[in-house]
């Protein structure tokens, strides 16, 4: 985590107004609101166009599997220190098939023996878009098992979760309740 404290702090129940009551709703069959939603609700038109967005990339819409989905998403959160994403997705990527190792591979990127062609040259993407915004020709070759609309999603994959990882280092927010910081992503 780059800051130990919110600098735009999560709101509570009480200050929703009926407006981000509105915008929240769709989130109330998950039990809680987590505090990633809680700091962008203080921008309630904004909170709901990312929520469509962040809902395709998380979605049966995106056409990667969901584990080299999390795959992507663990490289960008590691890559852009950010120990709240991170830690929400090291949950989500084990739900998803990612072993203990694995998630601990990810922080190696594509140097690590453990990953398949197909698994380094994501890998690789999420590296060159993050480092250089860019996909280079032989990375892209490399992604040639995918489907046109996979290689997309890759790209969108590695663009939604690096602004996610820039608001969540930006605006300071905390882990929610039950999630560690790994020792790795500590500033």
């Amino acid at each position: 985590m780059r800051l130990k404290e919110a600098r735009i702090a999560p709101l509570q129940d009480d200050e929703f107004t009926e407006e981000q009551k509105e915008a929240v709703l769709p989130l109330a069959s998950w039990g809680r609101v987590l505090n990633i939603f809680r700091t962008l609700l203080r921008a309630p038109r904004a909170f709901k166009r990312f929520n469509v967005w962040g809902g395709y990339v998380l979605s049966d819409k995106n056409d990667l599997p969901p584990r080299e989905r999390e795959i992507i998403i663990l490289r960008v959160g590691y890559l852009c220190s950010s120990g709240y994403e991170w830690a929400q997705h090291e949950v989500i990527g084990r739900d998803c098939g990612l072993t203990d190792i694995e998630i601990q591979r990810i922080k190696e990127g594509p140097a690590s023996p453990l990953w398949n062609d197909l698994e380094r040259a994501m890998l690789t993407a999420a590296d060159e878009l993050v480092r250089d915004h860019f996909v280079s020709d032989g990375t892209w070759a490399a992604l040639s098992p995918l489907t046109d609309k996979q290689k997309m999603d890759v790209v969108f994959t590695v663009g939604q979760y690096t602004q996610v990882s820039m608001m969540l280092n930006s605006f300071g927010v905390q882990l929610d309740d039950g999630l560690t910081l790994d020792p790795d992503l500590t500033r």
